[in-house]
């Protein structure tokens, strides 16, 4: 298990937990990432990674990625 900011990019992944407070795991879970879902690097830029998840394109922070172990 490791951090989605160290996934690489294209390949798609299975969402093995979600840290952080029980607010950051609510925000993520409305945004799509859930426990068991897939979620897919589209590219990173600037230290925001680009992803698609339930199909949808979302652009997240890297410290919001640390907290998405894949």
């Amino acid at each position: 298990m490791m951090p989605l900011v160290f996934a690489d990019d294209g390949e798609i992944n299975v969402i093995r937990a979600i840290k952080g407070t029980d607010e950051i795991r609510h925000h993520l879970s409305n945004l799509g990432f859930v426990v068991g879902g897939t979620v897919q690097i589209i590219s990173r830029m600037g230290g925001n990674v680009i992803v698609n998840v339930k199909e949808s394109r979302i652009a997240i922070d890297e410290k919001m990625a640390q907290k998405i172990m894949v």
